[in-house]
């Protein structure tokens, strides 16, 4: 396979692995938005997170979490900013999830996403109706 993140686990590139387990690997990013920024990917290769079996969504957001939580112990970090892309905005199609040291005043405020308004309660109203009604179909 060509995907760069499994060849980091295969070992046929380099990266700075910070965490590994059974499950996942998680390795600094090498264009971090902060010093710090890890990369969490599982072993196997998902594209996206709706690829990802339904046991492995507990044991990767528990070392989602652990990342986080070793980023305010060990980096001094106020918080995190966790994020999955799918799809759209995803560089290497291999699910991954960035976890992120932020700190007050970091200057992230509105990076990612220009906030908007529904034009109306209705327009609201409709939007979720429909994601309801998905959810059930999922479901």
């Amino acid at each position: 396979m060509t995907c760069a993140f499994c060849r980091i686990l295969r070992g046929e590139a380099s990266a700075c692995i910070v965490l590994e387990d059974e499950i996942s690997v998680a390795f600094l990013d090498h264009r971090p938005l902060f010093p710090g920024h890890c990369l969490l990917v599982p072993r196997e290769h998902y594209e996206t997170l709706m690829d990802l079996p339904p046991e492995l969504v507990g044991p990767l957001f528990r070392n989602a979490r652990l990342l986080a939580r070793a980023m305010e112990l060990g980096l001094g970090a106020e918080g995190s900013f966790v994020a999955i892309n799918n799809r759209v905005s995803q560089s290497v199609p291999h699910l991954h999830i960035h976890v992120v040291p932020r700190r007050k005043g970091d200057g992230l405020r509105g990076f990612f996403w220009p906030r908007q308004r529904y034009a109306s309660e209705a327009e609201m109203a409709e939007v979720a109706r429909k994601l309801r009604e998905a959810i059930a179909r999922l479901s």
